[in-house]
């Protein structure tokens, strides 16, 4: 739009010299057939050649005029056309400069646009990778955390596991050692009270024997029975029941024991 706007402007300063200079020409030109017209008309009559020679030399310096106003008009004219020219390139010049400029402004900014707008997507690559990475940092480091805290945990309760274990197992040994403890002492005692009632059974027996030779209708003066206690030990029951009670209640109570009675017996032929 500028180049154009400075052409017009050119051409209407052309056309305004060139108007100038052929107004000029055109008068001159109008000279010129008046003083051929008079010569023509100085040769017709020849009555008047003084006037004749005037005319000739009228139109000599009218043609010597005409000459040099048209080889001024031509001067002016190739003038003011070198001029428009000159004046037309330089315009065209400073117009394609100044396009070329602006040409060269605009692949600039448009440059530095594309630049700023690679630059700044670049750097907002390069930031949201940063955000990304370090999101992807944070959550691996949770996920380690976690997996470490479930290890911790897993690990714990495998040793609580582990422990309760130990201690049952303990407790288990313990009791079944105290219960293997128990059974063999009660087989112990059970056995030293089968000894002891099979030692009290033989005891008891070899007395019955030294007494009355077994019977328990055997009699010897107040003593009666297989164990001959005195008849009033007895109460007035004879039978072979109250006699084994009676008798069993008489050794323990003076003896502790038939074991014992039989060594008293033997230490005194009696009991």
């Amino acid at each position: 739009m500028t180049f154009k706007h400075n052409f017009k402007k050119v051409l209407s300063a052309t056309a305004f010299a060139a108007a100038l200079v052929v107004a000029p020409a055109a008068n001159v030109s109008a000279a010129t057939n008046d003083a051929s017209s008079t010569q023509q008309s100085a040769t017709a009559t020849s009555q008047d050649q003084q006037a004749s020679q005037d005319q000739a030399a009228s139109q000599s310096s009218a043609a010597n005029q005409s000459s040099s106003t048209s080889t001024s008009s031509a001067t002016s004219t190739s003038t003011v056309k070198k001029v428009a020219k000159k004046t037309k390139k330089t315009s065209k010049k400073k117009a394609v400069k100044k396009v070329a400029k602006k040409t060269t402004k605009k692949k600039a900014t448009k440059k530095a646009k594309k630049t700023s707008k690679k630059s700044t997507k670049k750097t907002t690559k390069a930031a949201t990778a940063a955000v990304t990475a370090s999101a992807d940092q944070s959550q691996a480091t949770d996920q380690q955390d976690d997996a470490a805290k479930k290890a911790a945990e897993a690990a714990a309760k495998k040793a609580a596991a582990a422990k309760k274990a130990a201690a049952k197992k303990k407790a288990a040994a313990k009791k079944a050692a105290a219960k293997k403890k128990a059974a063999a002492r009660k087989k112990a005692a059970a056995k030293k009270k089968a000894a002891k009632k099979s030692a009290e059974k033989t005891a008891k027996y070899w007395i019955a024997m030294r007494e009355s030779g077994g019977y328990y209708t055997a009699r010897n003066g107040s003593c009666y029975g297989r164990y001959q206690l005195l008849i009033s030990y007895l109460g007035g029951d004879l039978s072979k029941k109250n006699q084994e009670r009676t008798a069993d209640r008489y050794v323990y109570g003076r003896y502790g024991s038939w074991v014992n009675a039989k060594r008293f017996w033997l230490a005194h032929n009696w009991y």
